[in-house]
């Protein structure tokens, strides 16, 4: 179980919020703080697993792998950061001689979105905002109301047709999943656990959902900290 603290409000908020929350994650999963310690974390944790490389990628090939692997996940750990970033998610060793393309994301939501308006009310809002690609229910998380809403892009296949390898790679078309939580006790602070997967390329497959349900699982543990 991993445990992480949250920002502190002031004095005047109330003295029963939460001081942080706790998550489970599965075997092989690591965090990664984002406020604090990140690049310890990144080495001690992370790169400390470089190096295994997927089956498949040629001995020649597995420095460039570990080289690229490693620039993208400091990339990841910065925007993240830049975005109300608390926790970084990733999986960092292989199951089954594969390494899982997917990452979850914990952050504290723009406070002055919806105000102080009571939680029922911007949840009522926040699940009337459905679209096109996304499907948007209202959940329970650690026995409160809380949003579940789950986006499946789709890329248009004839410009991708088209665009150079490195950006038809690029876009990829991903999965995303996002619970949206009020912070309990403390009106108008949020948090969101975002999580993304391209899958195995085909986001209707079989392995694709069996990372949704696993991510969705992941959620089912999450509690409040008060310590």
């Amino acid at each position: 179980m991993t445990e992480s603290d949250i920002e502190q409000q002031p004095p005047a908020a109330a003295q029963t919020a939460p001081h942080g929350y706790k998550l489970i994650l599965p075997p092989g999963w690591a965090r990664i703080p984002l406020r604090d310690g990140t690049k310890e974390a990144l080495e001690k944790v992370l790169f400390s697993h470089m190096w295994e490389v997927p089956e498949g990628i040629p001995r020649d090939d597995a420095m460039r792998f570990r080289l690229e692997a490693r620039r993208q996940v400091e990339k990841q750990a910065r925007a993240a950061r830049r975005n109300g970033g608390l926790d970084l998610y990733l999986p960092v060793l292989p199951r089954g001689g594969t390494f899982l393309m997917a990452s979850v994301i914990v952050a504290e939501m723009p406070i002055g979105q919806y105000g102080a308006a009571p939680p029922e009310a911007v949840l009522v809002q926040l699940v009337a905002e459905d679209g096109s690609g996304k499907s948007v229910a209202k959940v329970e998380v650690a026995g409160a109301p809380a949003v579940r809403r789950f986006y499946q892009p789709t890329p248009d296949a004839e410009k991708l047709r088209s665009a150079p390898e490195a950006v038809q790679q690029a876009a990829l078309p991903a999965c995303r999943v996002e619970y949206v939580i009020p912070v309990v006790d403390d009106l108008g602070r949020w948090i969101s656990i975002n999580f993304s997967t391209p899958g195995d390329g085909d986001l209707d497959s079989e392995f694709t959902n069996v990372l949704v349900e696993l991510f969705d699982a992941m959620v089912g543990t999450f509690r409040w900290s008060y310590e």
